[in-house]
């Protein structure tokens, strides 16, 4: 895999404006995803950044860059650089937002947490480089300026690329359980869903011995009258006498 050029975001800006190339062939060579090369054509990534020139800095030779404008199926090639430059390892840790887009992270997290909820707090503090109190409150709606915030695409503010959350996306939903990732997607049965709800076992109870306890109630008046004239039977014969 080769080396990205230098500011990449910044290449892709140019090579936007001043070039026919493809969202694919600008995305390939400067490693970024296709939808953000597209958010750059369309003014919504990288607002403000100038673009570099990669000819003149070295990075593109204009024959490859004419061929590439000719043959939509060509990959870019980097340039050899005539001085090697020591690959720079990037520091585990939070990554560093500049002080500029630091007020734009709390719609980033509240853009992550609403469209993306299987991410853990730690992906998305290596997203957009922000605190896990901080993701927190903002799921609590205890931040400070939880009223006014609105939700956000990270990639849009330019905290994050999109190369990173589909990654980081890709990542949850590989850990996530498979119990959890099919709940919701299915649909049950009509037999289920549109089936009576079955009684309470005490109304079934109560159902089941009603007719019998009405059997016997009849039976106790029926015993009752038959008490009553055997009783008023002797009374009669001794009038008659």
């Amino acid at each position: 895999m080769s080396n990205p050029p230098l500011m990449p975001k910044a290449t892709a800006v140019w090579l936007v404006e001043n070039t026919s190339l493809t969202f694919e062939q600008i995305a390939e060579f400067c490693k970024l995803h296709p939808l953000e090369v597209r958010g750059i054509a369309d003014g919504e990534v990288a607002a403000g950044i100038k673009g570099l020139d990669p000819i003149t800095s070295g990075q593109l030779t204009r024959e490859e860059l004419e061929r590439a404008a000719k043959n939509p199926a060509h990959h870019l090639k980097l340039a050899e650089r005539k001085v090697k430059v020591p690959e720079v390892k990037r520091a585990k840790g939070p990554r560093y937002t500049p002080v500029s887009k630091r007020q734009d992270r709390p719609n980033a997290i509240l853009w992550l947490l609403r469209n993306h909820p299987e991410l853990k707090d730690a992906q998305i503090i290596r997203l957009i480089g922000t605190t896990k109190s901080t993701i927190a409150q903002i799921r609590d709606r205890t931040h400070w300026n939880a009223q006014t915030l609105t939700p956000i695409d990270p990639v849009s503010l330019g905290l994050s690329s999109q190369i990173d959350l589909d990654f980081e996306v890709a990542r949850a939903a590989k850990d996530r359980p498979a119990a959890l990732a099919e709940v919701g997607s299915t649909l049950l049965p009509a037999e289920e869903t549109t089936a009576p709800e079955p009684a309470p076992l005490s109304q079934t109870f109560a159902d089941m011995s009603k007719p019998k306890r009405e059997e016997e109630a009849a039976i106790d008046v029926d015993s009752v009258f038959a008490k009553l004239k055997q009783m008023k039977r002797p009374v009669d014969e001794d009038d008659e006498g």
